[in-house]
Formats: structure tokens, C-alpha cells, sequence
């Protein structure tokens, strides 16, 4: 019988452009070693409180070197990326809507995901306004008034919440972010080690 390896767990936030970058390749990364990935959306605001961190947008010194970051890295990546305005945004309602899926309707979640990535950093869709989120899951296949009922509910509210303690639990404070067979890996730019853990263990 085949060896069967576990998943990559990968941590993401809605919107962090480092996020949508490592979102384009993770899958294809993984498959070719023989893995799946675990798909976890988090709210970088909650893991950065718990972290004592702020976003590195809100420090003067690192905005201007962050902004060109971000569309020096998409351009290395091969991806098409757009800075959005405004950035960054809330994206707990996405976020929720998520985790509704992937308990509910699983095959469904990452592609969820990459769709408001792609909307949010190619589009400049803005996950954080109501009718435009309602007009993306509409796009997606998702009733818009389901949606909103979802994303207000105290459940998945709840859902959330529990997914950012355990990713706090869990060492997470940043996205992305990833976990490989126990060891994380913290920003895009880990690609490479990650690759070299999947094809060869632990170094």
C-alpha cells in the first residue's frame, strides 16, 4: 500500500497579498510530492494582536519597500496582481463564509478561496463590502442571501473564532502561513525550503 503523508496545512488571510502569491502555487507544489492541502482561513489582525505584531504596511519605514514587495514578488511568481484600494481590508465575512464551506460543502472551500483572492488582488474587488462580497459569491454558485446569513450567524461567527485560537495555539502569526509534516514555515518566500522538505525530509 501507498505511504500516505499528511496534508499541508496552510494558513491564509483574505488580505494579505503574500497570501494570494503562495495561494497560486501551494497546490501544484504539493501535488507534485503526492500532498493535499489543508486550506485555513485566519484573520492576521487577531494573530498579530496575539503576537504583539502590526502589519508592516503601518510602519512608515516599511510601507514604500512592503508596496513594491508585493508586485516585485507577484512578478517573480508569475501571477497578475494589482495592488487594491482600499488595502488592506476586514475579511472576517469571506473568512466565515470559508469555514461554512469547508465543514458543509468541503470540495468547495479552496476554490472559494482562490476566488476572492483572485477578485481582491486582480479585480480589486472589496471583500469587505457587503454587495460586492454578495455579488462574488453569486459569481461562485453561492445564493448572495445564503451567504450574508451565513456570515452573520453566530456559528460560523464562532467558527472563526475558533479557527484563529487554534492557529494561535498552533504558533501561527503571520500568512501565509504553512505546516509541513510539524514544521512551520512562515511568508511566500519559503517556497524553496518548503520544496526541498517535500522532496528530501527534514534538513
Amino acid at each position: 500500500m501507498p505511504v500516505l503523508h499528511p496534508a499541508v496545512e496552510f494558513y491564509f488571510d483574505f488580505s494579505s497579498p503574500y497570501t494570494y502569491i503562495a495561494s497560486e502555487w501551494i497546490e501544484a507544489l504539493a501535488a507534485r510530492h503526492g500532498r493535499t492541502v489543508d486550506w485555513k482561513a485566519i484573520l492576521l489582525g487577531v494573530t498579530f494582536q496575539a503576537a504583539e505584531l502590526r502589519s508592516p504596511v503601518s510602519h512608515p519605514i516599511k510601507r514604500e519597500y512592503s508596496l513594491h514587495d508585493f508586485d516585485r514578488s507577484a512578478r517573480f511568481a508569475g501571477v497578475p496582481f494589482t495592488l487594491p484600494d482600499p488595502f488592506p481590508i476586514a475579511t472576517q465575512n469571506a473568512a466565515r463564509l470559508f469555514w461554512w464551506l469547508k465543514d458543509e460543502r468541503s470540495a468547495s472551500a479552496a476554490p472559494w478561496a482562490r476566488h476572492c483572492l483572485r477578485a481582491y488582488f486582480t479585480r480589486n474587488v472589496n471583500l469587505a463590502d457587503v454587495d460586492a462580497l454578495k455579488r462574488l459569491a453569486a459569481e461562485f454558485g453561492i445564493d448572495p442571501d445564503e451567504a450574508e446569513a451565513v456570515w452573520t450567524a453566530p456559528a460560523w461567527k464562532a467558527r472563526l473564532r475558533q479557527a484563529c485560537d487554534e492557529a494561535i495555539a498552533r504558533g501561527v502569526f503571520g500568512a501565509p502561513f504553512f505546516v509541513v509534516d510539524g514544521e512551520p514555515f512562515w511568508g511566500n518566500d519559503r517556497r524553496a525550503q518548503i520544496e526541498r522538505w517535500l522532496a528530501s525530509g527534514p534538513f
